[in-house]
């Protein structure tokens, strides 16, 4: 990348409310790892969290800042506060992946020049007032980035955003982490006894955290119609304080009787090993994902996915192929699609496999990430 004269390497601030671990933190932190090896220097702004450290780690710097509020005076305070960082610290180009942070970047790059860059990672809800013009900051960057062609589509649509300052960068694995070449008995066995799941046992499995959107009452309601009446349903995902879905979800396993093979087993903090484990995985999901990295994650395992036909699916599942597509809040469809993916001959499971992770590593990997994003930054560098 090019530096700005007022720095010896290209200074890339990104802004995100905070570092936890979620998809976007990751992304986070992936893109400031190569920002890193290629010279430049990579400054991350938010209120701090799990994933602070891999930022160092990552050869970044920490900016702890409280951009995880929502307020309009602290958004107006935090402009002026990202200001003074992009003065200070030569900052070439601002990266804005939240709401509320992409207001006081937006801000702040105007004041100083700075190149601003936003990526548009969800299909943000418009169901209150003035929350189409909350959310158009996402489409005012001098490129925006769009995590699939749903959401690229999307933004034209609510935006009006000029398609030639769209780019359509996928979010990525690192499939030598998601190898399932690389995962031991040892990590298998612990899981399993942590589920309560025998060794053998069919087990579905639906990643997600645990909130209704995500569909695990769909999966509840396929599992009680399927051909399997052993197969256990395992939700992987913290419940992020909605202990009272989680009882729902308890109470419909019961009222279906169900409630002995279901697993609500909570944040698993080695979801290799958890996939590795899964005979078919389930995403669910009843509104459209923007991406959907779970799915990626899975076929970078070469495990049979399903999921919801519509949103990012539609980009990373070939129907029959990598995978199958069903439709979105129908639990008969989905145990249909379930007794077909577990009646398959093993050959044919393994060769399906095979291609969804054939698929990832050609389209969907990390590198081609981080390379794509800092094609976008090299754009603005001249």
């Amino acid at each position: 990348m090019k530096a700005s004269p007022d720095s010896p390497y290209p200074v890339v601030l990104q802004v995100l409310p905070a570092l936890g671990g979620g998809g976007v933190e990751r992304g986070t932190v992936e893109i400031a790892s190569i920002i890193a090896r290629l010279g430049g220097m990579p400054l991350v702004a938010s209120a701090g969290g799990a994933l602070a450290p891999a930022v160092e780690r990552a050869g970044g710097r920490n900016i702890l800042l409280p951009l995880d509020s929502k307020s309009p005076w602290r958004i107006w305070r935090n402009a002026a506060a990202l200001e003074g960082v992009i003065r200070s610290r030569h900052v070439d180009i601002v990266h804005a992946r939240s709401r509320a942070p992409a207001w006081s970047a937006c801000l702040a790059a105007r004041r100083t020049g700075a190149h601003f860059v936003t990526t548009y990672h969800g299909a943000y809800n418009e169901d209150l007032p003035f929350k189409r013009r909350y959310n158009a900051v996402m489409a005012m960057g001098e490129r925006v980035i769009a995590i699939s062609h749903f959401i690229a589509a999307l933004i034209q649509q609510r935006h009006g955003t000029d398609p030639a300052r769209i780019r359509v960068i996928h979010r990525g694995v690192d499939p030598a982490v998601f190898d399932p070449q690389r995962v031991s008995t040892d990590r298998q066995v612990r899981l399993l006894r942590a589920w309560r799941v025998q060794d053998g046992q069919t087990t579905i499995m639906l990643p997600g955290r645990l909130t209704r959107w995500k569909g695990q009452a769909v999966l509840i309601e396929a599992l009680a119609r399927l051909n399997d009446r052993a197969a256990v349903a395992v939700l992987v995902g913290a419940d992020q304080g909605r202990a009272r879905y989680a009882a729902e979800l308890a109470a419909l396993a019961g009222r279906l009787g169900v409630a002995d093979r279901v697993r609500i087993v909570g944040h698993c903090d080695d979801m290799p090993a958890a996939l590795s484990l899964s005979d078919v995985v389930v995403n669910a999901s009843t509104d459209p994902e923007a991406f959907g990295r779970v799915v990626i994650e899975a076929q970078a395992m070469a495990r049979p996915v399903i999921a919801t036909d519509h949103g990012g699916a539609v980009e990373t599942v070939e129907h029959g192929v990598t995978g199958w597509r069903v439709r979105p809040g129908d639990p008969e469809a989905l145990a249909a699609a379930l007794d077909h993916a577990l009646a398959l001959p093993p050959p044919d499971r393994a060769a399906l496999g095979a291609r969804a992770r054939a698929s990832v590593q050609e389209h969907y990997t990390v590198a081609a990430m981080q390379m794509a994003t800092i094609a976008v930054y090299r754009e603005l560098l001249g």
